[in-house]
């Protein structure tokens, strides 16, 4: 069974930066496809990025540009780098293959707030 442990969430202003983290089990990450979704209260979880087993990488409209999403399969960890945060991108961010597994993680939640 493949676990996900997301790091790395907090507070920042608008503009500011945070980098995310994602440590997997499972000796087959480097096959999988990786993405790292999120979630605001009453509302669907989104994918925002994922990053293939040979780095191809896409990113929802609303992200792209401004995060960056990538993977050392060494280490079995994938990250998000996200610049240039907005307020609308408050949320938890969980990460998880894709298509993703029924079972998540615990997740990580950003705030962006003045």
């Amino acid at each position: 069974q493949v676990q996900f442990v997301e790091s790395g969430g907090g507070l920042v202003e608008p503009g500011g930066s945070l980098s995310l983290s994602c440590a997997a089990s499972g000796r087959l990450f480097r096959i999988y496809v990786m993405g790292w979704y999120r979630q605001v209260p009453g509302k669907q979880r989104e994918l925002v990025a994922s990053i293939t087993s040979v780095g191809s990488t896409n990113y929802a409209t609303s992200v792209r540009g401004r995060f960056t999403i990538s993977r050392d399969s060494a280490k079995n960890t994938v990250y998000l780098q996200m610049n240039s945060l907005k307020p609308e991108d408050t949320a938890s961010y969980y990460c998880n293959m894709y298509p993703p597994l029924d079972s998540w993680g615990q997740g990580t939640q950003v705030t962006v707030s003045s």
